[in-house]
């Protein structure tokens, strides 16, 4: 090393010391701007989006399909989705959240947070109380589990239900919350999933298809017509899931700031264009456009945004809509009945199919020739094959934690309810009071 590299040397290091030997409030101020501080604005916004995600549940949620199932059985799906999300707040709180965001491995999280362990008020997730990230995070956990309740509604017990609950959230939901957003396995390949494409929809849509492969068909399918008994209900659930959903993807960015409003917006338009295409579709073939059809349209469009929220633009989010209510009316529509899948709401038909289609769909629309915010040096190739990759590894890991749980209950407490039962409804049968007192 040169003199005259030495004395430059000496001079910086001079200067990286100069703020801290004669200005010390300088030097404070500079190390605590490096330590996150609490937002007041991003507290309130985190606040109010875990309040409008428990909304997509209850009500939500539970109107939705409640509404899609015959009148015999309406308590029992509102009690189903009410006693699901009870138990996967409490699931949370003791070792879920602990299980997907503390340190651990590449795929599960440790257990440093058992029972919150260690997290006070003023424990800090960047610029929000940890506490209030946790409520965030619960409420996710919570309207995944429910979910996965209306693949198998009418024929299912509720002690099933329950029973499953607490082991699929610890065995799949967690792992894959800590793969995708924990740091995991999904995370250091660096795929993209803003809100819960893998996490939430395609996990959910899964868990649901395994379970009707154990549950079996309810009596009657494809033989006789099982229509849906309130339609008004399922609207008003619809509307409460989209009004939600702003919580869902604007939260997800964790702070009130331009990230968010992305989400916003794009939460708006993608659903949009996916209810006009269901529709059309709908007209196209069958030449009368549905409620029901909007209905399943919105939430289609719903899902497909999810996972790509933060990182398309508008007009990529609008052409979202449009393959993610394609996609979910071709497998709803058609392919469904082909398999003789009782998926009995379309669990994996809207929310897997649709969930898949925007999981892959991000990481093209994503990069800047589509108008999305992945910057100028965006690898649109290598990030949808990551995308890819995720979904992929999302379904197999989903797929057998799913069976492994499903065949536990199955061969514990059982499943289905009697034929009698079934045929009476679960509402008498499992809970003995009914919906409508005529």
């Amino acid at each position: 090393m040169t003199r005259t590299t030495c004395f430059r040397a000496s001079l910086g290091a001079l200067a990286a010391l100069a703020p801290s030997l004669f200005f010390p409030a300088m030097a404070q101020a500079a190390a605590a701007a490096e330590v996150p501080a609490l937002s007041g604005g991003d507290t309130a916004w985190m606040l109010t989006s875990t309040v409008l995600v428990l909304a997509m549940i209850l009500p939500g949620l539970a109107l939705f399909y409640g509404g899609l199932v015959r009148a015999k059985n309406l308590l029992s799906v509102l009690t189903q989705v009410l006693g699901v999300a009870c138990v996967a707040l409490l699931v949370w709180f003791v070792w879920g959240y602990s299980l997907a965001f503390s340190d651990g491995n590449a795929f599960v999280g440790g257990t440093g947070k058992l029972f919150l362990s260690g997290i006070t008020g003023d424990t800090l997730s960047g610029t929000i109380p940890e506490l209030l990230f946790i409520s965030f995070q619960s409420t996710f956990a919570a309207i995944t589990a429910a979910l996965v309740v209306g693949a198998l509604v009418e024929r299912v017990k509720f002690t099933a239900i329950l029973l499953f609950t607490p082991l699929w959230l610890t065995l799949v939901y967690a792992p894959i919350a800590h793969q995708v957003w924990g740091g995991g396995i999904i995370a250091e390949w660096g795929a993209i999933d803003f809100a819960g494409g893998t996490v939430v929809h395609i996990n959910a849509g899964i868990a649901g298809v395994v379970g009707v492969l154990f549950a079996g068909k309810r009596i009657g399918f494809l033989k006789e017509m099982i229509p849906p008994h309130s339609l008004g209900l399922t609207l008003i659930g619809a509307s409460l899931l989209w009004v939600g959903w702003f919580g869902f993807n604007g939260g997800s960015a964790l702070a009130a700031d331009g990230a968010a409003a992305f989400a916003m917006i794009n939460t708006l338009a993608c659903p949009a264009a996916a209810v006009l295409t269901w529709l059309l579709a709908e007209r196209i073939v069958s030449g009368k456009p549905s409620l029901l059809g909007g209905a399943s349209g919105a939430i289609a469009g719903l899902v497909g945004i999810t996972p790509a929220a933060g990182s398309v633009g508008v007009m990529g989010a609008i052409a979202l809509g449009f393959v993610s209510a394609l996609g979910a009316y071709w497998f709803v529509a058609s392919l469904k009945n082909k398999l003789k899948l009782d998926d009995s709401l379309d669990v994996f038909g809207i929310h897997g199919v649709a969930g898949i289609i925007g999981s892959v769909g991000t990481g093209i629309l994503a990069a800047p020739f589509f108008g999305g915010l992945g910057g100028d040096d965006y690898a649109l190739g290598a990030q949808t094959w990551i995308q890819i990759k995720a979904v992929l590894f999302a379904i197999a890991w989903s797929a057998v934690g799913s069976a492994i749980v499903w065949a536990i209950v199955k061969y514990t407490v059982g499943l289905r309810v009697t034929e009698d039962g079934e045929r009476e409804g679960l509402d008498i049968t499992d809970h003995g009071e009914r919906a409508y007192n005529l």
